[in-house]
């Protein structure tokens, strides 16, 4: 058998395989509150190994898009606690994403009307979603401002109290910190969106600072065994860039080592583009062995483009799980489609974001 059908523990989540369900933003929960459908959408997909749910939101700043789900109010735990029910009911694992999307976001989104916030005051040249006259619209993000310091102890309580909520009132496997794709933490990261000049900006230990910050405290409310990380060292995503990706990340990996997660999650490449950048080369290999080296003990979940042939290279080259994301929509049985080398349906793009069950709970299983 394949060795990407195989059961492994990932910390203190134990998963029937190696195939990981990655998350999708599907812009399907009114008022920040998961409903019926997502009920229906994740127990589909239960059969993965693990499922990461779409991005969520840790507070209402963290914010950035129109109908994505919350974890910071008593109707939206209760929601999500019906999603892992369901999933759990099937056998399955599952864990929510924690997610703030600092200056990726639209004052129509924020508390008050108020500036999205950021490490510096450079808004980002990309898009974000408002529902206008009922149909999901891209508009540009706003102009942010610049976070105070005394701002951002405030901020990593955010996500000690929603890993904790996600945990114990909301009944997941645990959580994985969203710290890619050109939101906050990544912006912390990243010399293109970060100009401070305090104890969070200028050299690499600084700018990795509210990242490692905000993982510590989550793995001691809940624990490393259960805490997973996202990273993209050169995706282009949300207009970020850094100049010299290869010691930041070998940075950040060396002081993640120590703290005993169950995964650590690298978007390679650009995410949902090409694998390989000319202008942004990246050594994942050297990465992960800064991070062995340093006694990580979570497993390499590796994303981007992954087919069942590149999954098995993957897995043979020393990655432990595999995350796949677009199949994942169309395909609820993308675990038995790939064991037997069935065909997959595609997706339709046009119901990615927003709507209801079209395109979201409709898609076919194997017969």
């Amino acid at each position: 058998m394949s060795q990407l059908f195989e059961p492994v523990a990932a910390g203190a989540l134990q998963l029937s395989n190696r195939i990981v369900m990655a998350p999708l933003t599907r812009n399907r929960s009114p008022r920040a509150v998961p409903g019926e459908l997502g009920v229906t959408y994740y127990s589909q997909r239960a059969s993965a190994g693990l499922i990461i749910t779409e991005a969520t939101a840790i507070s209402h700043q963290g914010q950035g898009y129109a109908d994505v789900p919350g974890l910071y109010g008593a109707d939206q735990l209760a929601g999500w606690r019906r999603i892992t029910d369901a999933v759990h009911a099937q056998g399955g694992r599952i864990v929510t994403q924690l997610w703030h999307v600092g200056r990726v976001s639209h004052v129509d989104l924020q508390p008050g009307g108020a500036a999205p916030v950021a490490p510096s005051a450079l808004a980002a040249k990309t898009k974000t979603v408002l529902i206008r006259d009922g149909v999901p619209t891209f508009v540009d993000t706003s102009e942010p401002r610049a976070l105070r310091q005394d701002e951002l102890p405030g901020i990593v309580d955010d996500y000690r109290r929603a890993a904790l909520a996600a945990v114990n009132e909301a009944g997941f496997d645990g959580v994985e910190i969203h710290g890619a794709n050109g939101y906050l933490l990544d912006q912390f990261l990243k010399t293109g969106s970060n100009q401070r000049d305090d104890a969070y900006g200028g050299s690499i230990e600084n700018r990795a600072r509210l990242l490692l910050e905000v993982t510590c405290a989550v793995v001691e409310a809940i624990g490393g065994a259960r805490v997973g990380i996202r990273l993209s060292p050169v995706t282009p995503a949300n207009d970020v860039v850094d100049a010299d990706p290869q010691p930041l990340f070998e940075h950040v990996l060396r002081e993640l080592g120590p703290l005993g997660l169950a995964y650590v999650h690298v978007i390679e490449g650009a995410t949902g583009g090409p694998r390989d950048l000319a202008d942004r080369p990246f050594d994942y290999a050297a990465a992960r062995a800064v991070y062995l080296a340093a006694g990580g003990s979570g497993l390499w979940m590796v994303n981007n483009g992954y087919d069942r042939a590149l999954a098995e290279q993957a897995l043979a080259n020393g990655a432990d799980l595999v995350a796949f994301g677009k199949p994942y929509i169309a395909n609820p049985d993308l675990v038995r489609r790939l064991r037997e080398n069935a065909p997959l349906n595609e997706p339709d793009r046009n119901t990615f974001y927003g709507g209801g069950a079209q395109g979201y709970t409709d898609y076919p299983a194997l017969g």
